[in-house]
């Protein structure tokens, strides 16, 4: 009894649809608006929300997917059609990925980005299409560099 307490303090995380929790809505929407839309003039965590809304099915696009610990939400990550105007023939695009920030060093991005990927696969697509400022921790799980429009930025692409 004592061993299997001790463990559950330590309980691993797991990676669910968000749309399976529609309770932790909210909370993702903060989440990702702090991290990537504080200063985009009109943007606010409700209109992100009503974004999240749309990821209502495991069976298209959108997808959400959350890493929780308990009922701790530690990080999101999104599937959706396209994330860039220049680019609409480059689809899906993984999107709003963001681990919180105490949880960050500690796997959960790159658990995200591993069951994105199954998702996609799941979906049929060959590719899966991003952009980023960081682009080691993507290779380190096996993206390469598809484009790159300016410096400090890249679009790297997953080949499925």
């Amino acid at each position: 009894f004592f061993a299997r307490g001790a463990h559950n303090a330590r309980m691993e995380s797991r990676i669910v649809h968000l749309h399976a929790v529609p309770q932790r809505r909210e909370a993702v929407a903060s989440l990702i608006h702090h991290e990537f839309w504080t200063e985009v003039p009109g943007a606010s965590v409700e209109k992100m929300a009503a974004r999240l809304r749309q990821a209502s099915t495991s069976d298209a696009l959108p997808l959400c997917l959350i890493a929780l610990r308990g009922d701790e939400l530690l990080g999101a990550v999104n599937l959706v059609d396209n994330d860039d105007d220049d680019h609409t023939d480059w689809l899906p695009w993984l999107a709003g990925m963001v681990v919180a920030a105490p949880h960050r060093g500690q796997g959960v991005g790159s658990q995200l980005v591993r069951s994105l990927l199954v998702e996609a696969k799941r979906l049929r697509f060959d590719r899966v299409y991003f952009g980023t400022d960081g682009p080691r921790f993507y290779e380190r799980l096996g993206a390469v560099v598809h484009d790159v429009p300016r410096p400090g930025f890249w679009f790297m692409r997953f080949d499925l």
